[in-house]
């Protein structure tokens, strides 16, 4: 599996693709290289697009889903353009092989409602992992910032003066993102306290540490949103990504420009954040069935 190895570093080390991503990768790549080498006693670079195409139909014959299976397929796409660019095959197999159609599933969103609840009645502990929790929904639910970006914002990269924060993005992509007054205070509370009870170590460039001086990690962060979450909702996702979802599907509700809001998101192009005008829609018709005396 070194093909696959030095693939894998390259993506995590070079391209700086995500932890999820690179995880991701590594496991559809190992499952193929299996798949073949069961069945057709061929090494990865031995492959042609009827393989690949087997691989496909055997996925779906077992009722993997077709967004699994199109990440797989996009797996493969990467891996082989990288060994063109190594110079090792010359075609890429899986070039042709076509996504399949998926019905793309709405954001999941917390209601307005409930986020008032969040910050003005559930009662955060006053101890440091509380205003930890407390400082990183705010800035997640302000900013609508990946988790990544939360884990890895260093402290140099907050302007407290002009009330922005500076994120690195996908792809290496660095956006400024403006901040509120009230979330400022929420930093700078947790700033005083991380200060007095975190001892400085090697992780202390990064702005969200553990008590024990660790930069946090996605896991924590997932856990104390899932907690908090559970208390003021009752939809089935209470993770990070969904308070990535509630801002821009509250700032789209507000009358916010789409543009604007992919700029702070860091969307690559609008289609992506195109997705968030079929909440304010749905929205609007509940509205309308409601209120007018035909509906």
């Amino acid at each position: 599996m070194e093909t696959i190895t030095k693939y894998i570093k390259y993506i995590k080390l070079e391209r700086r693709y995500s932890l999820h991503t690179v995880e991701a990768y590594n496991n559809d790549l190992l499952q193929f290289a299996k798949f073949i080498s069961d069945l057709y006693k061929v090494d990865i670079l031995e492959v042609d697009y009827s393989i690949i195409r087997a691989w496909i139909v055997y996925l779906n014959s077992n009722e993997i889903s077709k967004r699994s299976i199109n990440r797989k397929i996009t797996s493969l796409r990467s891996f082989y353009k990288y060994q063109i660019v190594l110079g090792v095959i010359e075609l890429n197999p899986a070039a042709k092989i076509t996504l399949l159609k998926t019905d793309k599933p709405l954001p999941t969103f917390v209601e307005e409602e409930s986020m008032d609840k969040m910050f003005s009645q559930v009662e955060f502990p006053d101890d440091y992992n509380g205003v930890l929790a407390k400082t990183m929904i705010d800035l997640l639910y302000s900013t609508g910032i990946r988790v990544s970006e939360l884990v890895n914002l260093q402290i140099d990269r907050i302007d407290w003066v002009g009330q922005s924060i500076k994120v690195l993005g996908k792809r290496n992509k660095e956006r400024i993102i403006p901040i509120t007054t009230v979330l400022i205070a929420q930093l700078e509370r947790y700033k005083m306290m991380r200060n007095t009870v975190v001892n400085s170590n090697s992780d202390s460039i990064y702005y969200f540490l553990t008590f024990k001086g660790k930069k946090v990690y996605n896991k924590l962060v997932y856990r104390n949103i899932n907690y908090y979450l559970s208390l003021v909702t009752t939809i089935s996702k209470k993770s990070p990504h969904v308070l990535r979802h509630t801002f821009a599907t509250h700032l789209l509700n507000k009358g916010a420009d789409l543009n604007a809001i992919k700029e702070i998101l860091g969307h690559a192009s609008l289609s992506a954040t195109q997705i968030y005008t079929h909440n304010s829609i749905e929205k609007l018709k509940n509205i309308y069935k409601q209120a007018h005396p035909k509906a």
